[in-house]
């Protein structure tokens, strides 16, 4: 059975950092690209950023580039979001996504497998 659990969320003021994980089980971690996504109620889920099998190559929104870096640890099966300098807008649902074949970054059709999500709350 294939689960990718997300954890990490929680509330931060504007200016702050957390640390999101996502943990895969049930298929070869080490073959798929990771992504990050979000999403805020009543609104599109968004492509936030990728990392490539190896953790060579990743690709960010320009909306958080330089202040977010994703990372993975395929020893562990497990992806990370570093997010620091924190927003109000950067308040969301963050879901992570499995890619068995190299997708297209921001192609969410393009990903297999999703997490269920952990909030995210920045306050101003």
């Amino acid at each position: 059975q294939v689960q990718l659990v997300e954890s990490g969320g929680g509330l931060v003021q504007a200016g702050g950092s957390l640390r999101l994980s996502c943990a895969a089980s049930g298929f070869t971690f080490s073959r798929n690209a990771m992504g990050w996504f979000r999403q805020v109620p009543g609104k599109e889920r968004e492509f936030v950023t990728t990392i490539s099998r190896s953790g060579s190559n990743t690709f960010y929104a320009g909306s958080v580039k330089g202040r977010f870096t994703i990372s993975r640890d395929n020893a562990k099966d497990t992806v990370y979001l570093q997010m620091n300098s924190l927003k109000p807008e950067d308040t969301a649902v963050y879901y992570c996504a499995a890619a068995y074949r190299i997708p297209t970054p921001f192609k969410q059709e393009e990903y297999d497998y999703w997490g269920r999500g952990t909030q995210v709350t920045v306050s101003s």
